[in-house]
């Protein structure tokens, strides 16, 4: 398998509100990068979004670590919550559990590729997960301006 390094954010202005994602993939010295919004959304629909896109970039099965700046990402997968919630049929307490339908994107992805989930601080000294949130904001700002 190959291993790709992936690196992602989500922005919004409001919650919800325009938002944007951006997203980093490096293999074997080369490097992509990726980016896109949706008129209304929430923050952790972009940071979930950011992971799907770049994960479904990939043309082939691939050993993946992806860093992200989401705790709602990272904790979910690497604390096992979302496994839980599958096995529950998406229900926590008697509601249905938000972004269930980006939720089971994100299960199917990590069961295609071997995904090792990181998480690093937003707005810190990390170069690459700066990038990401700086085109994850030129999206929200691109969308909200209509075009």
């Amino acid at each position: 398998m190959k291993s790709v390094t992936i690196w992602t954010d989500g922005a919004c202005s409001g919650n919800p509100g325009p938002g944007g994602w951006g997203a980093i993939l490096e293999y074997n010295g080369h490097q992509k990068e990726m980016s896109g919004g949706d008129a209304m959304t929430t923050n952790n629909r972009m940071e979930l979004m950011a992971a799907i896109a770049s994960l479904e970039a990939l043309k082939e099965d691939c050993n993946v670590t992806l860093y992200s700046d989401s705790k709602y990402l990272t904790d979910s997968i690497n604390k096992g919550w979302v496994f839980s919630w599958e096995k529950m049929g998406f229900q926590k307490k008697g509601k249905a559990v938000p972004n269930t339908d980006l939720w089971k994107r994100v299960l199917e992805l990590i069961r295609k590729h071997e995904v090792t989930f990181v998480w690093v601080k937003g707005h810190a000294s990390n170069e690459k997960n700066n990038r990401c949130d700086e085109m994850a904001v030129a999206e929200w700002k691109r969308i909200k301006a209509g075009k």
